[in-house]
């Protein structure tokens, strides 16, 4: 059973480690804890007292309540900010910079573990929590992180729509509504009325692999 107010994370942003003191933007800082709330079941749905305008995206879901501090405090490398990364889905920015993402005619950039891209090789679609990354930090972090080092897949993808959203997911019960598990739902399910999301998932549809180390000698970026 999952504690109230749940959690999931299950995206890492680029630069898991330190990239030289730049801090991707998405990630979490310790000074942003989740907030206190109290929730209700109202209409047939999750929802917060007093709720405002940010707690609801556009498809009317739920989200987590957290401080919006950054730079504030420890960054906590590993960890994702789920209002930053709603912000970077929908607006198709740079998961490390905040900038937009990259863009040529061969489509938007996204990076990703090889392990990520193997599930589902091409041309079968990917459904993956990472938002992209411009050209600029995706060579940095290719360069600077260990942990991608050798083992990442750049795509070009020209083709993508979010798909789903991760969260936890509740049930109506007094006092209050409970949640039970952490679940990945289509944004088509009904049951996001009950979930308290903390991140998007967006689905690649036409993408192709591309040479990172071809692009950025293009465009004079050197890893």
């Amino acid at each position: 059973m999952a504690p109230a107010n749940a959690s999931p994370t299950p995206t890492r942003p680029l630069g898991t480690f330190p990239l030289r003191g730049v801090v991707p933007y998405i990630t979490a800082w310790s000074s942003e804890e989740t907030l206190r709330t109290t929730l209700t079941a109202h209409r047939n749905r999750l929802g917060y007292e007093g709720e405002h305008p940010l707690d609801r995206d556009k498809f009317g879901i739920l989200w987590r309540r957290i401080g919006i501090s950054p730079g504030v405090g420890t960054p906590e490398y590993g960890a994702v900010h789920s209002l930053r990364q709603r912000r970077t889905m929908l607006r198709t920015l740079c998961q490390v910079c905040g900038g937009p993402a990259d863009q040529t005619r061969d489509g938007v950039l996204w990076l990703m573990g090889r392990a990520e891209y193997e599930r589902a090789p091409w041309p079968a679609p990917i459904e993956s929590p990472h938002p992209p990354v411009c050209l600029n930090c995706a060579v940095q972090a290719i360069r600077l992180c260990p942990h991608l080092r050798d083992h990442y897949i750049a795509v070009r993808v020209r083709r993508f729509h979010l798909s789903g959203v991760y969260g936890a997911l509740y049930v109506p019960t007094l006092p209050e509504p409970r949640a039970t598990t952490v679940e990945t739902l289509a944004l088509s399910d009904r049951r996001t009325a009950w979930l308290q999301a903390s991140q998007f998932i967006m689905r690649l549809v036409d993408y192709r692999v591309v040479d990172l180390d071809a692009e950025a000698a293009a465009q004079g970026k050197e890893r």
